[in-house]
């Protein structure tokens, strides 16, 4: 699976494994589906909220390596929060589960941050995939959001790519995420697009980029391209809207994204 693309348009040429993006994943994996915004300048400032030990201890040594700042660290939801609040930093890496119950604390950190501090970057980190809350955090702004699955620190490549992008304003979410939301949807298209849209639309969602859709397809580039500005007019994607027109449309079809004229 390769990232989704903010615009249609001929795709370049990409090492295996990873079209559309520099770099290559880990064999049998598919990378992390995401836009690509601007690569973020300077030196990002990052706060990260994990109560394993170790786990921060090893995020804080390669954030620190990899150019990044990092501004403060938490154990636990409030404890994030208010460095937040203090910071006021780029990005936060925030685990879903912390304590006290290791439920849902650390995604509904995320939430409130994101509700009373937008500006701010979020990238989740989880055990596994937390369909609803996935959604919830999906739902209102897909600038600056991502969502991962703790095997993806893993790969440090992968990893740091990711959060180069949610930090730069873009949206990178694990390929299971996608699966799980997919599910949620059951796989229905939204009603007024064609068939041939419905099987570019899929295929946008699974990460494929233009030349992959139309090998697939036995298209042209060209006639990709055509169908994705129509499901751009049909979901009321417009060029001057605000965020990136793929990733929206790939969330509204999974069913998270934020309602259109088209819903």
């Amino acid at each position: 699976m390769g990232p989704v693309t903010s615009e249609p348009g001929p795709a370049s040429p990409a090492p295996p494994g990873r079209p559309g993006t520099a770099g290559a994943s880990g064999p049998g994996r598919p990378p992390v589906v995401s836009d690509l915004p601007p690569v973020v300048s300077g030196r990002p400032r990052v706060v990260i909220a994990e109560d394993s030990v170790l786990l921060l201890a090893g995020l804080t040594k390669l954030l620190e390596s990899a150019g990044f700042e990092v501004a403060a660290t938490a154990g636990e939801a409030s404890g994030l929060l208010a460095a937040v609040e203090r910071e006021r930093p780029d990005v936060v890496i925030a685990d879903v589960r912390m304590p006290p119950s290791h439920t849902d604390e650390g995604i509904r950190a995320a939430l409130v941050i994101r509700s009373q501090w937008p500006d701010i970057a979020i990238l989740v980190l989880s055990q596994y995939v937390e369909e609803r809350y996935a959604a919830d955090l999906l739902s209102a702004n897909t600038r600056g959001v991502g969502y991962l699955l703790k095997d993806r620190v893993a790969d440090v490549a992968e990893f740091l790519d990711a959060l180069r992008r949610v930090a730069a304003g873009g949206t990178a979410l694990d390929p299971e995420v996608v699966a799980q939301l997919l599910v949620r949807r059951g796989g229905d298209p939204l009603d007024d697009l064609t068939q041939r849209e419905r099987d570019v639309l899929a295929m946008m969602a699974e990460g494929r980029s233009n030349a992959e859709i139309g090998s697939a397809l036995v298209i042209t580039e060209s006639a990709v391209s055509k169908h994705i500005n129509s499901i751009f007019a049909k979901l009321g994607l417009h060029p001057g809207d605000v965020g990136h027109r793929r990733v929206l449309a790939v969330l509204r079809y999974l069913g998270a994204g934020p309602a259109g004229s088209a819903t």
